[in-house]
């Protein structure tokens, strides 16, 4: 064991890194450390990175630079660059900053604590190197006492074009269904409320587990393994991302429906509304597919709250094109759109051809999606006015210690007065009193 040291982890790009931090987390404190939240007064950093597009690199590396200026005055902080970045960029990032202690990609999250050991013995490590991932047995140090992320497969399989994922994350290696069930039970008895099942593609899980199968039907996907786990006393919801509309099915849809625990929230990245986009990006579905999945959840599940991603200005779009991406996203009516231009990445097909377009067509672009995403947000709000909605409560509004908040099923963010010590892992009847496009406001109402 080691003295007690301050450390802190800041945390880069998508729910799977955050998840990935919390496990680093759990690792360290079961090392001694203790948890600092101010990264400049901390005795051993962690920055986990994402490389999907260049602004987050480019963020890792000033933050980087001003901890390469204290570790010049105290030998001693130790200074880490897990995920995506680090994969990517392996022994290269130390030569650019070679005050860095180790590197280490993200299917080495639960080795933090051996490459450690390397490191207080005098090394500077570099582990990019692909692994088989080990059945997650450590305990993460949680942000939340609410809701928890469970990983039920890591890695991806697909190739599409513009993406460094599969590069960096390595193929998918599913858990079990039986061992995804045992950690969500843990948690149920721990007094979490809410799990997230996360994927990079989480609808590809189960397909490289050997075959377990029933009236010839396999039983690992991720609908069974929704019914599978729906049972797991003490969890009140459960939630899962991201979809990827290649894979996705009415099964699921329907599982969805009659699950009374599992969310009526799907996030399903379209990424373009132009059929030849889509080709170039090899998503391996037509607009026209996609809008069929839409139609299907309607269909079961009238009110589901709907998100995406869409990127804009991928190589070769002409103005036709992109309005075709506005087009879907009018038509579909999401509560929320993420939005990024195209970034070329290293080592990926897309950055290498020819028709890159301009900086101002991507900055243009995206302030039109942008304002089209958050009008039709605000639409969609307006359906919550006045309605009653059950709020799992989360925290304290941090603006505003009156309030606490919490989310509805749909995932829609909700404020209201409260004391967060009597209501904290509750669900409470709210009504809707003020809609906005990305949040509520709402008072309690008298439970039944």
């Amino acid at each position: 064991m080691l003295p007690s040291r301050r450390y802190h982890i800041t945390t880069f790009g998508c729910q799977m890194n955050k998840a990935d931090s919390e496990r680093m987390g759990g690792i360290l404190e079961s090392m001694g450390f203790n948890w600092c939240d101010d990264p400049l007064t901390s005795d051993l950093i962690v920055y986990n990175t994402c490389t999907i597009r260049d602004s987050a690199e480019q963020k890792v590396y000033s933050y980087l630079g001003r901890q390469v200026e204290r570790k010049r005055q105290d030998p001693n902080l130790t200074l880490i660059v897990s995920g995506c970045l680090a994969q990517q960029e392996g022994e290269a990032l130390l030569r650019r900053v070679p005050e860095i202690d180790l590197v280490m990609g993200p299917q080495h999250a639960n080795r933090i604590d051996e490459l450690l050991q390397q490191v207080f013995n005098g090394q500077q490590v570099v582990a990019t190197e692909q692994i088989e991932i080990l059945e997650d047995i450590t305990k993460p140090r949680r942000d939340s006492m609410v809701s928890a992320w469970v990983n039920v497969i890591y890695g991806c399989n697909e190739r599409c074009t513009y993406c460094v994922v599969p590069g960096v994350r390595g193929v998918e290696q599913s858990r079990t269904p039986d061992a995804i069930r045992s950690e969500i039970t843990a948690l149920g008895k721990q007094g979490y409320k809410e799990v997230t099942l996360l994927g990079q593609n989480i609808d590809a899980y189960g397909r490289d587990l050997p075959g377990t199968k029933a009236n010839g039907q396999n039983l690992h996907t991720l609908t069974d393994l929704l019914y599978h786990i729906h049972d797991a006393e003490g969890v009140d919801r459960f939630r899962f991302a991201t979809s990827h509309p290649r894979y996705f099915t009415d099964r699921l849809i329907t599982a969805c429906a009659e699950l009374p625990k599992v969310c009526e929230h799907f996030h399903i990245p379209f990424q373009s509304g132009n059929n030849d986009i889509l080709k170039a990006m090899s998503r391996g579905y037509s607009h026209e597919k996609y809008r069929r999945i839409i139609d299907a959840i309607r269909h079961q599940l009238p009110d589901a709250t709907l998100g995406t991603d869409v990127i804009v200005a991928f190589p070769g779009e002409t103005d036709a094109q992109f309005r075709d991406t506005l087009k879907l996203i009018a038509d579909v009516g999401f509560d929320l759109v993420n939005t990024a231009a195209y970034s070329p990445r290293p080592g990926t097909p897309a950055a290498t051809w020819p028709d890159q377009l301009s900086e101002e067509v991507k900055v243009e672009r995206l302030r039109e999606v942008n304002e089209l995403g958050r009008a039709i947000a605000e639409q969609r709000s307006q359906r919550y006015l006045n309605r009653v909605e059950e709020i799992l409560v989360e925290a304290q509004n941090p603006k505003n210690p009156s309030q606490v908040l919490g989310r509805t099923r749909g995932n829609r963010l909700t404020f209201f007065a409260g004391e967060i010590s009597e209501l904290q892992g509750r669900t409470v009847p709210v009504r809707i009193t003020q809609v906005r496009p990305y949040s509520l406001t709402g008072q309690q109402e008298p439970e039944a």
